[in-house]
């Protein structure tokens, strides 16, 4: 067995969804393995991880849109404020979705389906620089 890890940046530019399954799939076919787990984590608490439509960025708009519906800014039961009026919405929209993915590795790739893409899906307003550690395990 091996395993291998990486510290993925991924750059963003306010609140949405920043596709980043090239450079994790190329850091896969270099690995050597061929079949095993990929994990990925996001090493923040105010975005996260979610593999999502990678054809249609409508898809991607109406999903930002939603949850600004569902988890809006400014409400009087936040208490955490300091970080600005995004920041605990950011928390509760991390909450609600994933930190964390775990993906099979078949024949040396990620095992996503045709229309599936790894995202990150930014929450705060700021432009940030997210890292997502992953971990590879398997065989080659």
């Amino acid at each position: 067995m091996m395993q291998t890890t990486h510290i993925f940046t991924v750059e963003t530019r306010g609140p949405g969804l920043y596709m980043f399954t090239d450079p994790v799939s190329r850091w896969v076919a270099q690995s050597g393995i061929r079949t095993g787990l990929l994990t990925l984590l996001i090493r923040h608490t105010s975005a996260s991880l979610v593999i999502q439509e990678n054809a249609d960025p409508d898809v991607r708009g109406d999903l930002q849109r939603f949850f600004e519906r569902l988890v809006p800014e400014g409400d009087p039961i936040y208490r955490h404020t300091l970080e600005g009026p995004d920041d605990m919405p950011a928390h509760v929209r991390s909450a609600l979705t994933q930190t964390q993915l775990s993906i099979p590795v078949i024949d040396g790739r990620p095992a996503l389906g045709t229309w599936q893409g790894l995202y990150v899906f930014e929450h705060r307003r700021a432009p940030q620089a997210r890292q997502v550690a992953g971990h590879l395990f398997g065989e080659g």
